[in-house]
């Protein structure tokens, strides 16, 4: 009889460890690993996951919203406890809703914020993209004294933060009649996209005392495009503070940059999702905060943003 109660007392504690032994698996689904801050966030991502001992598989979407839908799809037939994404199209996210509500697990979006209400067991991390968009324009309209013609180097108008930072340049424009926006066009956070845009702008002859960009590194191919034609006299302004980014404010190429915390989204972002999975009490808008960075306190930045 004593034999029997030890063996039922040894499997009852054996399931309570198996209980508490439990490794979550996180699907981590991002929207393109070809954008180079998207690629510092999944580095810290990394890091922060194994920090918390949870495992995880990731998935490059490639700016393919369908793909993006495949591959949550996949991580939830996969047995994923947690999905963490961010998204190609923040007004595309429905169908991710969809199917983590359907599979009962939460959805964790982070940088892109999706633009449906968010609730239960879905929350997002990240920034406000108005706010960076108003802090890049207050900085480098001080540089201009608030007078001259401003180009814009959008990125991809499936985005949230794209149109979100373009209205708060355009805002704070309309509310300083020295300033002007002459050109606007998208070229989809890349630097390439963003040189031919420029090299464009300013063959066709359009004065440009300033370009306001929304990220990095379009900034960067708009001064790539300046270098090309000897121009030295037009401001550019970026978003992000990636390593290339400050580099660009180290060597005065660039006015100015918004620093967006990749570490700090991506920590919390694996925090919110761990929260969740053991039943602590979450929010659903987690903030993290923007930075003004020029050439005075870029040193200050210079180890962060890392892969």
């Amino acid at each position: 009889m004593n034999i029997i109660k030890a063996i039922i007392i040894a499997c009852g504690l054996l399931s309570v460890f198996v209980v508490q032994a439990k490794t979550y698996m996180v699907g981590v689904a991002l929207a393109n690993l070809d954008l180079n801050f998207v690629s510092i966030l999944r580095s810290q991502m990394e890091t922060q996951l194994k920090e918390k001992g949870l495992n995880s598989q990731f998935a490059d979407a490639k700016g393919d919203v369908s793909l993006q839908i495949q591959q949550v799809d996949d991580f939830i037939n996969q047995g994923a406890d947690a999905i963490i994404v961010n998204p190609v199209d923040t007004q595309g996210v429905m169908p991710v809703i969809a199917a983590a509500k359907k599979a009962n697990i939460p959805l964790i979006f982070v940088n892109r914020k999706p633009e449906v209400p968010l609730s239960g067991k879905m929350a997002y991390v990240g920034s406000d993209s108005a706010l960076s968009g108003k802090m890049e324009i207050e900085a480098l309209a001080k540089r201009m004294n608030n007078q001259g013609n401003i180009a814009i180097l959008m990125g991809s108008l499936s985005t949230e933060e794209a149109r979100q930072r373009t209205k708060a340049v355009e805002d704070y424009v309309s509310a300083h009649p020295g300033l002007k926006v002459i050109q606007k066009q998208t070229a989809n956070w890349q630097r390439n996209e963003a040189v031919d845009k420029t090299l464009s702008w300013l063959q066709d002859g359009n004065s440009i005392n300033a370009i306001v960009a929304n990220n990095d590194e379009m900034a960067i191919g708009a001064i790539m495009a300046l270098d090309q034609l000897k121009k030295s006299d037009v401001l550019v302004a970026g978003i992000d503070g990636t390593p290339d980014g400050l580099q660009f404010i180290k060597n005065g190429k660039m006015a100015v940059t918004i620093f967006q915390d990749a570490k700090g989204q991506a920590i919390g972002a694996v925090n919110v999702a761990s929260d969740m999975l053991t039943g602590k009490k979450t929010e659903a808008y987690n903030w993290v905060p923007y930075q003004t960075v020029t050439k005075e306190n870029y040193q200050a930045l210079s180890d962060k943003n890392q892969k």
